[in-house]
């Protein structure tokens, strides 16, 4: 079962679709596993740098770099905060588009439990108000859950 392909998209051979391409520009911004943890960390409502790069378990510089490249993606802002008597340091915190990559940290949380299992086993994603279990899923605008051999992907290629 695959992804139904239409119009231009069908069409173009081996041509390779770069840039134009909503993964591989995701890809580009996001598309490394430290980005990933941090993200995962700001989820977890871990805003200070300290806390970010030591829960990811990488350096300071690694985590500075990623950071800075979320930030310039627009994933994650950065706000000022002061302690008493200390000087003023920035909190990263999700902006709109930084929330809306939820459904793909859990849908990567959800394949990880599956395919590729911890010896502690899966983590769970449960709603708070019911406990019941959460899934990520492909939905239509109407609401009915899509499998694979039912997504088309029509997109018209520019240029």
């Amino acid at each position: 079962m695959t992804v139904q392909l239409e119009g231009r998209l069908a069409s173009r051979g081996d041509t390779p679709l770069g840039d134009r391409c909503g993964i591989d520009r995701t890809m580009q911004l996001i598309g490394n596993r430290t980005a990933m943890l941090l993200l995962r960390e700001a989820f977890h409502g871990a805003t200070r740098f300290d806390s970010l790069h030591k829960r990811v378990g990488v350096t300071e510089a690694v985590a500075a770099q990623r950071l800075k490249e979320l930030v310039a993606a627009g994933v994650l802002a950065k706000e000022p905060y002061r302690e008493p008597g200390q000087r003023t340091r920035h909190a990263y915190v999700l902006t709109e588009a930084g929330h809306a990559l939820l459904p793909v940290v859990t849908a990567l949380l959800e394949w990880g439990g599956r395919y590729a299992p911890s010896p502690y086993g899966p983590t769970p994603l449960a709603h708070a108000g019911c406990g019941e279990p959460v899934h990520t899923e492909l939905r239509c605008e109407a609401g009915h859950a899509v499998p694979e051999e039912e997504l088309v992907l029509g997109t018209p290629l520019e240029g």
